[in-house]
């Protein structure tokens, strides 16, 4: 089985070495298309404005100067011989719930392999505490993630879905399993922009996401990983929302 390993936060970031570590243990044929630097918050975006160089880093092991949509293309249209059977996206350093899965990097690289019909999976590391930086503990992800994704590699995915799969901030052995629920809602009503002065004199703001609410009841991603689960989301490409369909079209008749 060949697979292509990426991610957002970059070809250096330790959650990559852990994603490797977790790909070796279902094959051999790995290959690593990664940003050359952090792309967390790219979302699905494109490069379109500037080239995008590539690098060798090591024996299928290339960096991109770019999205991480830039990485996946690369590495289907240049930098393999053939397809992959799988794409592992991950591991993030922080969760991808709720609605935050719009913005991620690391679900969009998943996105674009979904587009490309390559059975897709993102992995995320959620932890507690700010300003851990490369500190954060990947050991819910290292235990975890090969038990989550051996039943995922001969279930059916459904034309254009992907799995969303974030980690819990907890010991392995504190992990109390794993639930498939669906994607949850955030609401950002309480979120903040935090405004500074650099030393130059000039303003600059930073976008912080603090007091978060979350879905009620126990059904969504958000709860899971609350309550000490691995999360398990399928997701899908199409956004059309079916029962507004009619609703519209009688708008314009």
């Amino acid at each position: 089985m060949r697979i292509l390993l990426t991610n957002d936060d970059g070809i250096h970031a330790p959650g990559l070495d852990v994603l490797e570590a977790i790909a070796r243990q279902f094959s051999d044929d790995l290959w690593i298309v990664a940003p050359s630097e952090e792309q967390s918050g790219a979302g699905h975006s494109l490069t379109l404005s500037r080239p995008v160089r590539l690098r060798e880093h090591g024996p299928r092991r290339f960096s991109v100067s770019g999205t991480p949509t830039d990485a996946v293309m690369m590495a289907l249209r240049t930098v393999m011989p053939e397809q992959p059977d799988l794409i592992l996206s991950g591991v993030n350093r922080g969760a991808n719930l709720g609605d935050d899965v719009t913005y991620s990097g690391t679900v969009s690289a998943a996105i674009e392999g979904t587009l490309a019909g390559i059975r897709s999976i993102a992995m995320s590391q959620v932890y507690e505490k700010e300003g851990m930086g490369d500190t954060v503990p990947f050991a819910a992800a290292e235990a975890w993630a090969a038990r989550v994704i051996r039943p995922l590699l001969d279930t059916p995915f459904a034309p254009r879905t992907l799995v969303n799969i974030n980690f819990p901030p907890r010991p392995a052995s504190e992990v109390k399993g794993i639930r498939v629920v669906r994607q949850g809602f955030h609401d950002y009503a309480r979120g903040s922009v935090v405004e500074g002065t650099d030393p130059r004199g000039y303003r600059y703001f930073w976008f912080g996401l603090h007091g978060i609410e979350q879905t009620p009841g126990h059904a969504t991603d958000l709860e899971a990983i609350q309550d000490g689960y691995v999360s398990v989301t399928p997701l899908q490409l199409d956004l059309t929302h079916d029962a507004s369909l009619a609703a519209l079209a009688g708008r314009f008749a």
